[in-house]
C-alpha cells in the first residue's frame, strides 16, 4: 500500500533536544552561580540532571532544584537562571540540517505530515513556531491531546484519526526505539529510525536514516 502520510517525532527528530537542553542547563547553573548560588558548577548540573531524570519537561526544575540544594528558593538566584535559560533556548531551537528543506520537498510530493510527541502542547508549539517550522504540518498531536505517551495505541490512534488515514498508508519518524519505532509497528505503521538522533545502535525499523533529507529516498 502506497505511503500517504509521514508522521514525526519532535524532539532528536526535527531539532537536537538533548544539546538544546544541555546548553539551556549550562547558562542557567553559570546564571546562577553569578546571582550567589554557592556550589560548583559540576556539581551543580549533577543536581539538576538528578531532578530531570525523573521528567525531562519540568516546569519548576529549578525551584525543585533550589529546594534540594539550598533547602529554600532564593526568587533572585531562580530567576536568573530562569532568564538565562530562556534567552539560551531562543537561540538554541535549530532544526537539524535539511530538515526545512526536506519537509517543503515532502509537501510538493503530495505527503500529510504530522507530528506525534510526548511533550506537552505548549512546548511542542513553542519548538515548532521557534523553528519556524508549524505550517508544514496538517496534523500536530502532543501528550495533552491523548494523555498516553508512545508507545500507547491511543496516542498513534489519535494521529490516524486526525489525518484520516490507514496504518499501512503511515511511516513513522523517531529516533527513540521503544517508543517510536515499537509503537508504530504495534500499531500497524511502516517505521523510520532517525539514528543521527539516537544513542541506540539496532532499531529493527523497517528503515534507517543518518540525515533527515535521506527521508526523501525512501518515500
Amino acid at each position: 500500500m502506497r505511503i500517504k502520510a509521514i508522521i514525526l517525532d519532535l524532539d532528536n527528530t526535527l531539532l537536537d533536544f538533548l544539546k538544546m537542553k544541555r546548553i539551556c542547563c549550562d547558562a542557567a547553573i553559570d546564571a546562577m552561580i553569578r546571582a550567589g548560588l554557592k556550589m560548583g558548577k559540576r556539581q551543580a548540573i549533577t543536581e539538576l540532571d538528578k531532578i530531570y531524570k525523573f521528567n525531562i519537561e519540568d516546569g519548576q526544575i529549578f525551584q525543585k532544584f533550589l529546594l534540594k540544594v539550598k533547602k529554600k528558593i532564593d526568587y533572585r538566584i531562580l530567576c536568573c537562571g530562569i532568564n538565562a535559560y530562556r534567552r539560551a533556548r531562543f537561540t538554541s531551537q535549530r532544526p537539524y540540517p535539511y530538515v526545512k528543506s526536506t519537509l517543503k520537498a515532502l509537501k510538493k510530493r503530495g505527503y500529510k505530515l504530522a507530528i506525534l510527541s510526548d511533550a506537552p502542547k505548549l512546548k511542542a508549539f513553542l519548538r515548532l513556531t521557534a523553528m519556524d517550522l508549524q505550517d508544514y504540518f496538517d496534523v500536530i498531536v502532543t501528550f495533552d491531546d491523548t494523555k498516553a505517551r508512545k508507545p500507547s495505541r491511543r496516542a498513534f490512534s489519535c494521529v490516524l484519526e486526525k489525518l484520516n488515514v490507514k496504518p499501512a498508508e503511515c511511516l513513522m519518524v523517531g529516533d527513540w526505539v521503544e517508543r517510536d519505532i515499537l509503537g508504530a509497528k504495534k500499531a500497524g505503521m511502516m517505521s523510520c529510525f532517525a539514528k543521527y538522533g539516537s544513542r541506540s545502535s539496532k532499531s529493527d525499523a523497517d528503515f534507517e536514516i543518518e540525515d533527515f533529507r535521506d527521508l526523501l529516498k525512501i518515500v
